[in-house]
C-alpha cells in the first residue's frame, strides 16, 4: 500500500481526534471543543449571514456522523472513545448562533459560550443523553448536537441579559 493510501485513509481518524488534541491526558472533549471557537472565528471572518451559520452547523453536523463512525472503528471500535472530539467541535458552532458577529464586540462572549457548552455537553439534559445510545457516528453526535442547542438557548438568554 503507497505511503499516500495510507495516510489518506488516516484522516478521519485524525480529524476525529481533533488533530491530537483527543489525546490529551485530561478532559480531552475539553480540549477538542476549543477547536470549535476556532471554527466560530472562521465562519464570522466570512458572513454575518444567519442562515449561512445555519446551513454551517448543519453541514458540520452531518459530516461529523460518517467521521466519527470511521474513527470508532479505527481506534478499537470502543463506543464513544473519549479520543474523539470531532463530536466536541464540530456542534460548538450551535451555541453560538445569532451571536457569531458580537464576540468581537463582547470580549467575554465566546469564553461564556464555551463554558455554558460544555457544562451543557457534561450534564448532557434530557433527551441528549438518550441520543449517546444510538449506535456509532450517530450517538456520538447527536448527543452533542442535543446539549449545544440547551447552550444555545442559555447563551441566547445570558448574552441578552448582560450585554
Amino acid at each position: 500500500m503507497s505511503t499516500v493510501k495510507k495516510a489518506l485513509q488516516k484522516m478521519p481518524t485524525i480529524f476525529a481526534t481533533g488533530f491530537g488534541l483527543g489525546y490529551a491526558p485530561i478532559a480531552p472533549g475539553t480540549f477538542g471543543a476549543l477547536l470549535g471557537c476556532l471554527i466560530v472565528w472562521t465562519i464570522s471572518v466570512y458572513t454575518e449571514l444567519l442562515w449561512v451559520h445555519v446551513a454551517v452547523c448543519i453541514l458540520l453536523s452531518l459530516a461529523c456522523i460518517p467521521v466519527c463512525s470511521y474513527a470508532e472503528k479505527a481506534l478499537g471500535g470502543e463506543k464513544d472513545n473519549g479520543k474523539i472530539v470531532a463530536d466536541e467541535y464540530l456542534t460548538f458552532p450551535i451555541c453560538m448562533l445569532g451571536m457569531y458577529h458580537y464576540w468581537q464586540e463582547f470580549w467575554w462572549l465566546m469564553p461564556m459560550c464555551f463554558v455554558v457548552n460544555r457544562i451543557m455537553d457534561i450534564l448532557k439534559p434530557f433527551p441528549a443523553y438518550r441520543f449517546q445510545s444510538l449506535s456509532s457516528g450517530l450517538g456520538i453526535t447527536a448527543d452533542d448536537f442535543i446539549s449545544s442547542i440547551y447552550a444555545l438557548g442559555i447563551n441566547l438568554f445570558l448574552f441578552n441579559l448582560f450585554r
